[in-house]
């Protein structure tokens, strides 16, 4: 009778344990869940990297709206593939896509004012600037213009030897390849590669900047041919160590 009691103890505690288990994982669940219904973020000005508060933060998609706090910080409902824009006096309406979790920084320009173009500054531009910095960069850096007297279009050395075509040119290099980075990066994304192999915080950066593919790659792969070449640059990548 006593081996009876405790076998019923030891199976009552074990389900006890059981449940325990599922609960706190209903929890976690439920609280990424909710997590994933918010986009947290930052807005800053490009050239300061000073924080802007009172900018107005809109969900293009749920049409959900808020502002900046005296730190220039915003929480609003969205998830990933939604786009938010920023609007503030004073400041280039801005459009952002969020592509990726965490903590977004937002960087506005200021109204009619020009950007000196550096890599760090391109790699701060949300998607809708940097188009309008590359359409930009592209007219800047024509070589050739409409001719007034002939017709059709003509060199023009001015613009091919001139010190601002060959900074336009130069620009439109670095923001061309940013936005190819950008491009790779969504389908190479953290969350890609985690699905398939296990790495840390500190491993998984370090993995992105060794491996990342080429644009060509990404554009032709299809889901396979990235989940192969993921475990292949793994394998690579744990030798090294």
């Amino acid at each position: 009778m006593y081996g009876r009691k405790n076998k019923y103890m030891r199976i009552k505690n074990y389900m006890y344990q059981v449940g325990l288990c599922l609960f706190i994982s209903v929890l976690t669940n439920l609280s990424a869940q909710v997590q994933a219904q918010e986009v947290k973020g930052i807005v800053h000005e490009l050239e300061s990297s000073q924080r802007v508060k009172d900018v107005k933060v809109k969900n293009l998609r749920t049409k959900e709206e808020t502002k900046t706090d005296s730190q220039g910080n915003f929480t609003i409902g969205g998830q990933l593939n939604d786009y938010l824009t920023f609007t503030q006096i004073g400041y280039n309406v801005d459009t952002a896509f969020i592509y990726a979790g965490g903590v977004q920084r937002i960087y506005l320009t200021r109204d009619n004012k020009s950007i000196i173009i550096d890599e760090v500054v391109v790699s701060r531009l949300t998607d809708s600037r940097l188009i309008a910095e590359i359409e930009q960069a592209q007219n800047q850096g024509k070589v050739t213009e409409a001719s007034q007297t002939r017709g059709g279009l003509r060199l023009s050395p001015s613009r091919l030897f001139g010190k601002k075509g060959k900074q336009a040119r130069k620009n439109l290099d670095l923001l061309l390849a940013e936005q190819n980075k950008r491009k790779v990066d969504r389908l190479f994304s953290d969350q890609t590669i985690l699905s398939v192999v296990p790495l840390n915080d500190t491993e998984l950066p370090l993995f992105r900047e060794q491996f990342r593919p080429t644009l060509e790659f990404i554009q032709t792969a299809s889901p396979e041919d990235v989940r192969i070449y993921i475990l292949d640059s793994y394998s690579k990548f744990k030798s090294k160590k």
